[in-house]
């Protein structure tokens, strides 16, 4: 999808895309949300306490062993309704302009985001989580354990004023 409901902002760059893809991906499976409007989703899984559904396809249903050994998990989900291409953006939240990739935006070249969500359960192909931050029918690109040790960076910081340029 080219655009989505909001548009491209004043201010904002957007790439010329190739006009073939450089690889190709097999979705694993769908999200389950209550969100169906854009507007209406959480900026990050932090803000919200639903309890979503990931639905695995019975094709890859096997990869599901031993998941439940995890209290959390990554899912890498395709964000198939975010405007594709933005290099700039004008966050609502920021002062000015900030290139797409020291943001966390679903608008960029490849639309993949993530979530490390907390795992409530499993129950046949579907896992029972909170933390998911997209729209109901997403695609799930990929599930990994989160490994605490090795995933978390306490030291890690994020200049939101963008001084870093």
């Amino acid at each position: 999808m080219d655009d989505d409901a909001f548009g491209v902002r004043p201010g904002e760059v957007m790439a010329d895309l190739p006009a073939s893809f450089d690889a190709g991906l097999h979705f694993i499976g769908r999200l389950r949300t209550p969100w169906t409007e854009r507007a209406d989703c959480p900026k990050n899984g932090l803000q919200t306490q639903e309890i979503c559904t990931v639905e695995v396809d019975p094709a890859y249903a096997a990869g599901l062993s031993h998941v439940t050994g995890c209290t959390h998990l990554i899912l890498l989900y395709w964000m198939d309704r975010a405007t594709r291409g933005l290099l700039v953006q004008q966050p609502r939240h920021a002062d000015g302009p900030r290139g797409t990739f020291s943001l966390r935006s679903p608008a960029r070249p490849n639309p993949i985001a993530l979530s490390v969500v907390e795992l409530l359960g499993r129950e046949g192909d579907s896992l029972r989580v909170r933390g998911l931050d997209c729209l109901d029918g997403t695609a799930l690109l990929d599930i990994k354990p989160y490994y605490a040790s090795t995933d978390a960076r306490p030291e890690a910081q994020v200049d939101r004023a963008g001084a870093g340029r």
